[in-house]
């Protein structure tokens, strides 16, 4: 947002001095090097991007520059190591988390450099830019569907770090236990701003072996390292957001069905910890990852639907959606990444709810409906005797929907689908 002020505080500056910019809706390869020869830099300075279309632009922004005899030097910042430069011994890219987590954790990473006072040629706005004046997003109306966003993002680097040092100071030493109970704030937080780049991951790596050399500050981690090996993952497998990067899972019995699709998208599939996550997810923009995991299962497994349907949808909502740990992650889940969930690997839903939502407090938050029922009953309320149903105030298929397919039905349908292979 600062660059994108500065820029048009530019534009304007070198408008009123008779040497017109147009940078607003430009593309790169023509924007920045008109901005270099406007301020007279010889060299830009940029972090490297993963994803394919960046790394494409990366490449006419060079060419751009070096046509013009100015220089283009990109730096390591949304990763810890560079991808091109980090392989096993055999000289091949690591297609296995836990050795690739292994060779990381040998040494490690950089730490982060302080940040300069100035930067020689470049100032920011006098008086600074609003935010809204830029309009980069259309404001929401009513009803506003961004209204609980701020609960799981404060956009900009002070909210990072602010969350950063919140989560080191507390939740960071029970992680390795209270990750897996969405009901508690156990998970850090930092997700949405590791995806916008408020903070880098070797900051953030550094925070936490500063604070803690632990179990729970160990599992944290490697949950870092697999969003390293995802960036690593796409940066050698460009195809890894639309394509199976198993070959023979480009023959699987998919059985799309926009009914089923439209039922998990919305939160109705009748299971209570995959619909308040899929609740969760459309009124803050974030999900629980343990949640997470376990709606994917539903919907690739008991559902049949093509895991790159929900590998969009989450890209559709998350506020931290990342094309390398969403498509890694997705490819994962449904078993045709190079490391992924044996096929076997079906999430029981109901018995995934009680294990890490005992007493229902996630879905009694996300969905209301259920508020009254006992726990017993709060995971599979198809189970529920009438008279707890009464009491709960609820009626089935009308209050909350039956799940659209039976645990049982729906495991069997995988097994036998995934078998087929």
């Amino acid at each position: 947002w600062w660059l994108r002020g500065s820029l048009a505080a530019l534009s304007r500056d070198l408008a009123a001095k008779g040497a017109p910019l147009l940078l607003a809706r430009g593309r790169a390869e023509t924007v920045i090097p008109a901005l270099a020869a406007a301020i007279g830099a010889q060299e830009v300075q940029a972090g490297r991007a993963m994803e394919p279309w960046a790394r494409e632009q990366s490449r006419r922004v060079h060419e751009a520059l070096s046509a013009a005899g100015r220089a283009l030097h990109l730096h390591t910042t949304v990763v810890l190591r560079e991808p091109h430069g980090f392989a096993s011994g055999s000289g091949k890219p690591y297609a296995v988390y836990t050795p690739f987590a292994k060779a990381m954790l040998t040494t490690e990473p950089a730490a982060p450099l302080p940040a300069p006072e100035r930067i020689a040629g470049v100032e920011p706005p006098a008086g600074g830019e609003r935010l809204e004046d830029l309009a980069l997003y259309p404001v929401p109306g009513e009803p506003d569907w961004a209204a609980e966003f701020p609960a799981a993002w404060q956009p900009g680097e002070a909210g990072a770090q602010a969350r950063l040092a919140r989560f080191v100071a507390g939740a960071l030493g029970s992680y390795a236990e209270a990750r897996n109970i969405p009901g508690i704030e156990g998970s850090s937080g930092l997700s949405p701003h590791l995806r916008w780049g408020e903070v880098s991951p070797r900051q953030v790596w550094h925070a936490v072996r500063a604070a803690s050399r632990g179990a729970s500050a160990e599992t944290f981690l490697k949950e870092i390292l697999w969003r390293e090996f995802s960036y690593h993952l796409l940066w050698h497998r460009p195809e890894m957001p639309e394509r199976n990067l198993r070959a023979e899972f480009d023959a699987f019995p998919w059985t799309r069905d926009p009914a089923l699709l439209a039922a998990w998208q919305q939160g109705r599939t009748g299971y209570p910890i995959v619909d308040a996550g899929m609740r969760q997810l459309w009124r803050m923009g974030w999900m629980h990852n343990r949640v997470r995991m376990v709606a994917g299962s539903l919907l690739v497994k008991h559902l049949l639907q093509p895991w790159q349907e929900g590998a969009a949808w989450f890209a559709d909502t998350l506020l931290d959606h990342d094309l390398a740990s969403n498509s890694a992650s997705w490819q994962w889940v449904a078993g045709c990444g190079t490391d992924a969930a044996p096929y076997f690997r079906v999430f029981n839903p109901v018995l995934q709810g009680e294990k890490f939502d005992p007493d229902g407090a996630y879905v009694r938050r996300w969905l209301p409906q259920l508020a009254k029922l006992p726990k017993a009953f709060v995971h599979k309320p198809w189970e529920a005797p009438e008279g707890v149903l009464a009491a709960a105030g609820l009626r089935l298929g009308r209050d909350y929907p039956r799940p659209v397919v039976g645990p049982a039905e729906g495991r069997a349908r995988a097994l036998a689908a995934f078998a087929a292979l």
